[in-house]
């Protein structure tokens, strides 16, 4: 060392030592290291940087001082908090300098928030800053499906929280149950459960993987501490976002984690959850036979009502035979004179035939066949006089046609057209005329039938003949010895008719014949 001084300089003759930048530097780093081999600070935390390297920079401060700390990249995840400005932690690590700078600073190994009203506070100012930007809004939550078919829970697989929500499950009404398993305390339980949340809404519908219809993201109680990570920013906007409607059910019922506020329903406990989840089978099946039992007994009283309402009306009609007496009555009547009335128009028929018979005489008929025969006479001197000269034009066109053979066969085709379609029209009409002259005759005979005396006969009405002649008075039947009686359906019975027996006590009849009276 004194050989590398030189002591032919100003300062000759002092006793302070004299070191490199380097040599106080190492020197000031080992007396650190020394000293404050391994500490706790409690203060603020002030600024922070993360390098692109993924190490972390940021200061601890109090009202005076601040000191510069660091956490490397694979010290970051051993941290239980993420660190955030403002945030009053206890952090333990070593002090150390480095001399390219001439600075001091503490690698932080651990970290945790100095004391609950600390966590408090910086949640509540975690909770006003969400809160602003309308992550809580009422008006996002969706409503929880009445009977959803999957059910998603987020949870420890370990543990009676999972054992507790498929119990209920499956006492109130079994679903299809899908359990991502999740750390649900420490460092590493904010994000798996914001990638739990985030990976169900993944699933596409109708996918190898069933998605759910309902997420229950679960945990039991604990302290503050243990349920931070259901505080953390990216878990409260992973629920917020979720299209799938969420129930949170984190801690006891005097628990609150901001995932409460940010989930679409909140359950004080996980079987509370799972009950809000799903009804009770039971219950609805006793719901649907009360519903099916108050129909029965509508419709039983529906037509009840209507069966006495139809009663009720039923009394005011009339009875089907007074409806029918009228009627009856006046086919009754009608009855009863259409005999006289057909014999009246036979009466009528016979006179006009009578006033026709007068008209036709052989003087008349003499006339008319003269007229026809002078007719017959000027008809015969025309023909004289047209038929040479038609058969003259005939004659000439005949000749024409042998001149010429085009129009003759083209006058020939013509003749043919015109033979066919007077054909057609001829089979046509003679059907037509068949068809109505047929249908003329069957109506004819239908009248026939109606207005002949058959009908009558099927009435209870008989026709009394004396051979070929009818009688229709009882002075024709009186002088008639044996008369043959007409019913219905042909048949005929041969009596023997007498004298009208004289009033008062009446004469029995000849024991050879039967009478009619």
């Amino acid at each position: 060392m004194d050989d590398l001084i030189d002591d032919s300089g100003p300062a000759r003759g002092r006793n302070e030592g004299e070191y490199t930048v380097s040599e106080i530097s190492g020197a000031v780093k080992r007396t650190l290291e020394d000293a404050f081999g391994r500490i706790r600070v409690k203060g603020e935390i002030g600024r922070i940087f993360r390098a692109r390297s993924g190490h972390l920079y940021y200061d601890i401060k109090d009202d005076r001082n601040v000191l510069a700390c660091t956490t490397w990249k694979g010290q970051v995840s051993q941290l239980s908090v993420a660190p955030e400005e403002g945030m009053e932690v206890v952090v333990t690590g070593k002090l150390s300098a480095f001399g390219a700078q001439s600075k001091y600073n503490l690698n932080v190994e651990a970290m945790e928030v100095a004391g609950a009203g600390a966590l408090m506070a910086m949640l509540e100012k975690r909770r006003v800053a969400l809160a602003a930007e309308g992550v809580f809004d009422p008006s996002r939550k969706r409503p929880l499906p009445f009977l959803p078919e999957v059910i998603g829970v987020v949870t420890s697989p370990q543990g009676a929280v999972i054992r507790d929500i498929l119990h209920r499950l499956r006492d109130r009404f079994p679903r299809h149950v899908l359990i991502w398993p999740v750390a649900v305390q420490g460092r590493a339980s904010a994000p798996e459960v914001a990638n739990a949340i985030r990976g169900f809404n993944a699933l596409p519908p109708g996918g190898a993987i069933p998605r759910p219809d309902l997420l229950i993201v679960a945990r039991g109680g604990g302290s503050i501490e243990d349920l931070w990570g259901f505080n953390e920013e990216i878990v409260v906007r992973a629920a917020a976002e979720s299209a799938i409607p969420l129930i949170s059910a984190v801690g006891h019922e005097t628990d609150t984690t901001l995932i409460d506020h940010a989930s679409d329903r909140r359950a004080p406990t996980p079987t509370a959850a799972a009950e809000m989840a799903v009804p009770v089978r039971l219950d609805l099946l006793a719901h649907v036979d009360g519903l099916g039992a108050r129909q029965a007994r509508a419709a039983r009283g529906i037509v009840a009502a209507r069966g006495q309402r139809l009663t009720d009306l039923s009394r005011g009609l009339p009875r089907a035979d007074a409806l029918l007496a009228g009627a009856r009555q006046r086919l009754d009547l009608a009855s009863d004179r259409l005999p006289a009335t057909l014999r009246a128009r036979t009466a009528r028929a016979r006179v006009i035939l009578s006033r026709l018979e007068g008209r036709i005489v052989p003087a008349a008929l003499t006339a008319r066949l003269a007229d026809r025969r002078r007719r017959l006479a000027e008809l015969g001197t025309r023909l004289d006089t047209a038929l040479p000269r038609a058969t003259r034009q005939k004659r000439a066109r005949l000749d024409l046609v042998h001149l010429r053979p085009a129009p003759l066969m083209r006058l020939m085709r013509q003749d043919g057209e015109r033979l066919a379609g007077l054909a057609d029209r001829l089979v046509t009409g003679a059907r037509g005329r068949h068809d109505r002259a047929r249908d003329r005759l069957a109506a004819l005979d239908r009248l026939r039938l109606s207005l002949g005396y058959e009908r009558t006969l099927d009435r209870g009405f008989a026709v009394i003949r004396d051979g070929d002649r009818v009688l229709t008075d009882s002075a024709a039947v009186r002088a008639a010895r044996i008369v043959t009686i007409q019913f219905a359906g042909g048949d005929t019975v041969d009596a023997a008719a007498g004298q009208t027996p004289p009033r008062g006590k009446p004469k029995p009849p000849a024991p050879d014949q039967g009478s009619l009276f």
